[in-house]
């Protein structure tokens, strides 16, 4: 029997790797005979420049960045090189130029500059957070040789349309009179009248994974969809949809780019990091979910696999129609594969389907801040439960 444990991580519990670390150790007890393949999923935040720069053998590097609300973090960045990334891998990447096999691809992990996980709960606030760490990176990647920069945005703790980012990369956000504003956070906005500069000539194509299609503005939007999650309070919306509104055509008056980029789907990503880059950077958004398969080469892991053991913190009917677990588990039964998925917590509508087993893993009556804490003893014993061993 050869089982594929594909692990996303469980937010503020257990990372990828570790969960499908955890996973393998309870099935190799359980069952040693099988042959266990690991290949843990990211969906571009937490874990994404870590999996895939190991699964291409790269370098992974650290770097001193400005955090959210200012204080210094070490962020981590992945150096791969072109002849290890998988050709379908650089169709989708699709750059401007031929890359030697050397040439050296960055891959930066926004969650781990500008990510919510990296804030207290009483810390969360987009009129104060900053993109200007995932600005430090990517600057520090063009120093460090890179010949192209792939950003993950997932987990953001912003709603900064990138600005912050971009005035680390070279632009200027003055006053009336001139001045620069520093840091250009939403709550300083109000006294940008302008902008100069221009992005750094050295900074390489940048492509953004991205699975959301969420506009810059809206009703579904970065703000309105993202916002209550970082902190924004109902009654503060409309102001800072206008507030973005405003500094969003600026950006795109300065770079006589049209205004209509707002509208395109991504553009909210990561509250609006991916309109802001592509605007001033000319950045492109690449279909993530796509991309990382391509990258993990999941399909060989699925083909080779007579089990799929897959999860994450939080399953529901809506993950078997997007990506991470849910496409694994939808492909594996297309291709006939038996599937458990192990979560936090299972949506108890969702329907059964045939060769899908559903585990829940935290007791009904154990409160959250227990379950975060007990996820890996609760992931052994639910897995150790599904396949006792001599059976």
């Amino acid at each position: 029997m050869r089982v594929l444990i594909a692990f996303d991580k469980f937010k503020d519990s257990l990372t990828a790797p570790v969960a499908c670390d955890v996973a393998a150790a309870t099935v190799k007890r359980q069952r040693p005979d099988w042959t266990v393949d690991l290949c843990p999923l990211t969906d571009g935040g937490e874990g994404f420049a870590e999996i895939l720069t190991r699964a291409s053998q790269g370098e992974i590097l650290h770097h001193a960045v400005t955090g959210p609300r200012g204080h210094p973090v070490e962020a981590t960045i992945g150096m791969v090189k072109w002849e290890n990334i998988p050709l379908p891998v650089r169709a989708l990447l699709n750059l401007p130029h031929k890359l030697s096999p050397q040439s050296k691809i960055a891959l930066i992990e926004m969650a781990t500059a500008s990510g919510l996980a990296l804030l207290p709960q009483s810390g969360r606030d987009p009129w104060q957070t900053t993109s200007y760490g995932t600005g430090e990176l990517i600057m520090y990647a063009s120093s460090n040789g890179a010949e192209a920069i792939l950003l993950g945005v997932g987990g953001s703790a912003t709603n900064d349309l990138g600005i912050g980012a971009l005035n680390a990369m070279g632009l200027q956000f003055q006053n009336q009179q001139y001045k620069p504003i520093s840091p250009p956070v939403p709550a300083t906005w109000a006294d940008i009248a302008q902008i100069s500069g221009q992005i750094s000539a050295s900074i390489p194509p940048i492509r953004i994974a991205c699975d959301v299609a969420n506009p810059l503005l809206g009703p579904t939007g970065a703000a309105a969809i993202y916002g209550p999650q970082k902190g924004l309070k109902p009654e503060d919306l409309a102001l800072l949809e206008n507030e973005s509104a405003r500094l969003a055509t600026l950006l795109c008056t300065h770079h006589q780019k049209p205004t209509k980029l707002m509208a395109a789907p991504g553009a909210g990503a990561a509250g609006g990091i991916a309109f802001g880059l592509m605007t001033a950077a000319n950045a492109q958004l690449l279909p993530g979910a796509e991309f990382v398969s391509a990258w993990l080469d999941l399909e060989s892991h699925l083909a080779q696999a007579d089990l799929v053991i897959t999860g994450e913190g939080n399953f529901d009917a809506s993950s078997l129609n997007g990506k991470g677990p849910g496409a694994i588990a939808m492909r594996a039964l297309d291709l006939g594969k038996i599937v458990h998925v192990f979560a936090g917590k299972i949506d108890p509508l969702m329907s059964p389907q045939a060769n899908l087993h559903l585990h829940a893993i935290t007791p009904s009556s154990m409160p959250l801040t227990e379950a975060l804490s007990s996820a890996s003893l609760l992931l052994t014993k639910a897995i150790g439960s599904t396949f006792p061993d001599n059976v």
